[in-house]
């Protein structure tokens, strides 16, 4: 456990909260899980985290009690740098003196070398966040027909390891789907290109059609190493139940340490919120300047 002090937490609550008790921020349950699990590699909702009660600050309380000081000292200077950042509420309502006392918290912490606690477990390895990366630039070095094949399968195996319970390839009559897998128990068909030049609309009209002809609730992920042509995308339209990704999104996000479900999650908001198709990762998930 961390050497946290109640009254510390209880001021940590007061620096954080929201727009009532139990708030964080202006996290909603699914963004402050994101959140975790990108900066920390942590399930914060997982059931680790939940003996505090089922709000959002009683999970951020527990977590910080359940870790090393170390561990905590990290996510409460990510989580005061977010809060310098929000642009949600007038910078004036940040009190100096609450943000300089968690600030002072956190060098405690940082500098009081506490070994009772422990590092949260990981939702995911990051060394295999790198082999990820590294087997898809691998397949570069392969001819293109077998390239094709390989990437099918990588796609299934990236897919597998973010719980996404991924199909192998299988044919119905007259037409062949690269796969498919489970998000959020809704069923997505999959179609992998790996050409260097970028898909049309055309292709993506094709694939839309093998969607509209499976059940009402099946939706699409079209898949292009090489990318869309913007034409294309203006042209295959608004709307549809198909969302895509490119290379450089897998790539960027596996560089990044960016879990595969949680940009298929955002780029399925986006799509729901603007009708557009495609958004590339670093839209979605912009670095801070």
């Amino acid at each position: 456990m961390s050497s946290i002090k109640t009254a510390e937490l209880n001021l940590i609550d007061e620096f954080l909260r929201g727009e009532s008790k139990g708030y964080v921020l202006d996290f909603s349950n699914r963004t402050m899980g994101e959140f975790f699990q990108i900066e920390f590699d942590v399930d914060l909702y997982g059931g680790d985290y939940e003996t505090e009660g089922s709000s959002k600050a009683s999970h951020l309380r527990c977590f910080l009690k359940a870790v090393d000081d170390a561990t905590a000292a990290r996510a409460l200077r990510r989580l005061s740098e977010y809060r310098s950042a929000m642009r949600r509420k007038p910078q004036q309502d940040i009190s100096p003196l609450a943000e300089g006392q968690v600030l002072a918290i956190v060098s405690r912490l940082e500098s009081g070398g506490n070994i009772n606690g422990a590092p949260p477990v990981p939702v995911f390895n990051r060394k295999g966040f790198e082999a990820l990366r590294d087997q898809l630039n691998s397949l570069w070095k392969m001819d293109p027909r077998p390239r094709g094949y390989a990437f099918e399968k990588y796609l299934k195996v990236l897919f597998d390891t973010f719980g996404l319970k991924a199909r192998r390839p299988f044919s119905l009559t007259g037409e062949q789907i690269d796969g498919s897998f489970d998000l959020k128990h809704e069923t997505y068909l999959l179609e992998a290109k790996w050409h260097q030049d970028r898909i049309g609309s055309d292709e993506l009209r094709s694939f839309q059609g093998k969607v509209d002809d499976k059940a009402a609730w099946t939706r699409g992920l079209f898949v292009s190493f090489g990318g869309f042509t913007d034409v294309g995308l203006v042209a295959f339209g608004r709307g549809k139940k198909v969302i895509c990704m490119d290379g450089q999104d897998m790539y960027e996000a596996l560089d990044r340490n960016i879990p595969i479900d949680i940009v298929l999650e955002r780029k399925i908001r986006h799509a729901s919120e603007t009708g557009q198709p495609f958004a590339p990762v670093a839209d979605l998930f912009p670095t801070e300047s």
